[in-house]
């Protein structure tokens, strides 16, 4: 088995909720979350650092919420929105540090990526 694994992407309606999920056995310094909408530029939107601090994109602050439980990280979505349509990949690196540990560092700087799960919202 190769990780992360993702799962627990849907089609939802707009202001709907859902969690994905990605297993990832091993230990990380810097995990998160990227996606690729449709014709868009992967971006980041949310890490979580070797201390437990989460960092989020301006557009889904307050409405995502990321999170680990042992070998599984987590993204809460609530309050979707047709724009947060695309393919989220789970990201881990472990030479990130602290303070680069951030959605809005360049993706070429995470070194392990899942397949992705895709998600759609619906307006």
């Amino acid at each position: 088995q190769s990780y992360p694994v993702e799962s627990g992407g849907d089609s939802v309606q707009a202001g709907g909720s859902l969690k994905i999920s990605c297993v990832e056995p091993s230990h990380w310094f810097c995990m998160g979350w990227f996606r690729q909408g449709p014709g868009k530029v992967r971006e980041g939107v949310a890490t979580l650092n070797v201390d437990g601090v989460p960092a989020y994109a301006e557009s889904v602050k307050d409405r995502f919420t990321i999170s680990r439980d042992k070998d599984t990280l987590y993204l809460q979505m609530n309050d979707l929105k047709p724009e947060d349509s695309g393919t989220y990949y789970c990201v881990a690196d472990n030479y990130l540090t602290t303070s680069r540990c951030k959605p809005g560092t360049d993706a070429s700087k995470f070194d392990n990526w899942g397949q992705g799960t895709q998600v759609t919202v619906s307006s």
